[in-house]
C-alpha cells in the first residue's frame, strides 16, 4: 500500500519567527523613548527636580557658604558626614541632581519639539466641514430670513470674519473656528520651560561662583589666586573673570540692645570701594544684606561677618614673626563667641600655634568666661599655646581655621583672658604674644550667571503661555442655510466649545445668533 502524499497547501504552518536581537533592542529603545517623552514622565521629573532642590535651599552649600558648612559640621558632627556623602552640601553639582536635570531636559525636548511641528501643521488647516445635523451640537439656534441662502451665508461669513473667526465655506454651509492661541499658549509654556532649562545649563556652563573673606582695610582682585574658594563652570577659565577689585574700608554691625529681642541684629553695613577695571577711579558702595553690588555683570553678596583679633607674636630670638588680624568664626549666635587659631611657622627656636576664643563682650559667669552681647563692648581673647611642628610643610593641606596638634606640645601656661593691649609671655623662652585689638570681617559670595536674564525671559514667556492656555477658548460655529416654506430661507446655527469649563461660550453663541438674525432681518 502506497503512502498518501500531503499536498503543500495542507502542510502544517511554520512557527512564527522570533524577532532578532537587534529588532528586540530597537523595540525596547522605542518603548523607553515613548515613556521618557510622555507628559506624565516630564511632570514626575519636574516634581523630583523641585524636591531635589529643597536641600540646596535648607542646608549651607559649599560653593556659596563654606563657613556655614563648617559650622554645620561643628553643630552636627555625626550627621554632617552622612549628608556630605549624599552631596547635600553641594546639591546643584551632585551627580544625581544632574541626572534628574538631564532626564527632564530630554523628556521636555522629546515632548515639545514634535508637538511644535504638529501645531505648525494644524495652524494651517482650515476649520472642519459643518456637520449635517447641527441640532445634535451642544448649542443650536435657528431663524428664518427673506434673503436667499447664498446671501444669508455671505452675511454670516462677514459677521464671523469680523469677529476674527477663521472661515471655511462649502455648498450651503459656513464653518468658523476661533481660539488657536490656546494651543499656541500651551506650546509656548513648554518651549519656555525648555528655555529655562537651557538658560540654567548655560549659566552653569559659563558662570562661576566664588567666596572671599575680607577684613577691614584689606583689598582683593577678582582673580583665582586672590579668591578663597572658586567654583567655575566647565567653559570658564582664568581669563574669563571680570577684573574688578574691592576694598573694605569699614564694617558696621548693629544690634538691639534692650527688650525681648536683645542681641538680635538690626543691620549690617559694609562700606566698600570698588573699581570695575584696573586703573579706573574707585567708587563707594554700602553693601548690605539683600542689596548686592553689581559690577560688570557680577553680583557680590554679603553672606556673613565676624571678628578678626589682631595679634603680634615675638619669637624666642626677639623677632616679630607675626603681626596682623586672624579671622575667627562665630560658634554662638547669642553672644557671638568666636573660635580661631594662629599659626606661626616662622617662629624660632620652635614653631608656635595658638587656639582659643574671642569674646566680644566678655563676662565672668560662675567662673567661666562668656560673651554676654554680640557687639564689642568688652572684647577679650583666651588662648591655649602650643609649640613644636605645625605640619604645614608636609602632608595634606590644612584649614586655616583648625590646628593640628599631633606634632605639638601644649605649653604649661594657664589660659587667661587678654584685653586689647595685653600680652602673654610664653614659657621656655618661646617668645611673647600680644593682643593688640580687633577688626571686623565680612564674607562675600561672588556670583556670575549669564543665564539669569534668559531664564527671566523664558519664565515670563512660560507665564504668558499659561495665561493664554487658561483664558483663550477653542470654539467653533457652523451655519447652514436652505430654502424653507413660503419662499423664506431657514438658517441653522450650531456651536461647539472644545474647552469651556466656565460655560461662557453659551453667552457668546447667543449673542452671535441674535446679531446675525437682526442683521439679516434688517436687509
Amino acid at each position: 500500500m502506497t503512502g498518501l502524499r500531503v499536498p503543500p497547501s495542507a502542510a502544517a504552518p511554520a512557527p512564527p519567527r522570533r524577532p532578532g536581537r537587534a529588532a528586540a533592542a530597537t523595540g525596547w529603545l522605542r518603548w523607553g523613548w515613548r515613556q521618557l517623552t510622555s507628559m506624565r514622565t516630564a511632570l514626575v521629573l519636574l516634581f523630583l527636580l523641585a524636591i531635589a532642590a529643597v536641600p540646596g535651599s535648607m542646608l549651607p552649600q559649599q560653593g556659596i557658604n563654606p563657613q556655614g558648612v563648617q559650622q554645620y559640621y561643628q553643630a552636627h558632627p555625626s550627621l554632617a558626614p552622612l549628608l556630605a556623602r549624599l552631596s547635600l552640601f553641594n546639591v546643584f553639582a551632585a551627580p544625581w541632581f544632574a541626572a534628574i536635570y538631564l532626564l527632564l531636559f530630554a523628556s521636555l525636548a522629546g515632548c515639545v519639539i514634535p508637538r511644535t511641528f504638529r501645531l505648525a501643521g494644524s495652524a494651517r488647516q482650515p476649520p472642519p466641514r459643518a456637520p449635517g445635523m447641527l441640532s445634535r451640537l451642544p448649542l443650536t439656534a435657528s431663524y428664518q430670513t427673506r434673503l436667499p441662502p447664498a446671501a444669508a451665508l455671505a452675511d454670516a461669513s462677514r459677521l464671523l470674519a469680523g469677529k476674527r473667526f477663521r472661515l471655511r465655506t462649502g455648498d450651503g454651509w459656513v464653518s468658523a473656528e476661533k481660539g488657536y492661541l490656546r494651543e499656541a499658549g500651551n506650546l509656548l509654556f513648554h518651549l519656555a520651560l525648555l528655555g529655562v532649562l537651557v538658560a540654567v545649563a548655560a549659566g552653569g556652563m559659563f558662570g562661576y561662583k566664588a567666596n572671599r573673606l575680607l577684613v577691614e582695610g584689606d583689598s582683593f582682585a577678582n582673580t583665582i589666586t586672590d579668591l578663597d574658594a572658586f567654583h567655575p563652570g566647565r567653559a570658564v577659565s582664568a581669563d574669563s573673570l571680570q577684573p574688578f577689585s574691592i576694598t573694605l574700608d569699614r564694617f558696621r554691625a548693629s544690634y538691639i540692645s534692650s527688650g525681648a529681642q536683645r542681641g538680635q541684629p538690626s543691620g549690617f553695613n559694609g562700606y566698600i570701594r570698588y573699581s570695575p577695571q584696573p586703573g579706573d577711579p574707585s567708587r563707594r558702595y554700602d553693601l548690605r544684606v539683600n542689596h548686592p553690588l553689581g559690577v560688570d555683570g557680577v553680583r557680590v553678596f554679603m553672606i556673613g561677618h565676624g571678628y578678626a583679633p589682631v595679634f603680634r607674636v615675638t619669637d624666642g630670638t626677639g623677632r616679630v614673626v607675626f603681626d596682623g588680624p586672624v579671622p575667627f568664626i562665630a560658634v554662638d549666635s547669642a553672644g557671638f563667641t568666636s573660635e580661631g587659631v594662629i599659626k606661626v611657622p616662622d617662629a624660632r627656636p620652635r614653631q608656635l600655634g595658638f587656639a582659643g576664643v574671642f569674646l566680644p563682650t566678655a563676662v565672668d559667669i560662675g567662673g567661666r568666661l562668656r560673651s554676654a552681647f554680640p557687639a564689642p563692648d568688652n572684647p577679650a581673647v583666651s588662648l591655649v599655646s602650643y609649640t613644636g611642628n605645625l605640619g604645614m610643610n608636609s602632608g595634606p593641606a590644612q584649614s586655616v581655621y583648625t590646628l593640628d596638634t599631633a606634632g605639638l606640645r601644649r605649653l604649661p601656661v594657664s589660659p587667661r583672658p587678654l584685653a586689647p593691649g595685653q600680652a602673654m609671655k610664653l614659657p621656655g623662652g618661646n617668645g611673647t604674644l600680644t593682643f593688640t585689638g580687633y577688626r571686623q570681617w565680612m564674607s562675600l559670595a561672588i556670583t556670575y550667571d549669564p543665564g539669569t536674564v534668559p531664564a527671566l525671559i523664558a519664565g515670563s514667556a512660560a507665564l504668558a503661555g499659561l495665561l493664554l492656555s487658561f483664558f483663550v477658548r477653542r470654539r467653533r460655529v457652523f451655519v447652514r442655510a436652505r430654502p424653507g416654506p413660503d419662499g423664506r430661507t431657514a438658517v441653522e446655527l450650531g456651536g461647539l466649545a472644545r474647552t469651556d469649563a466656565a460655560g461662557s461660550f453659551e453667552t457668546e453663541f447667543a449673542a452671535l445668533a441674535a446679531e446675525l438674525e437682526s442683521q439679516t432681518e434688517g436687509e
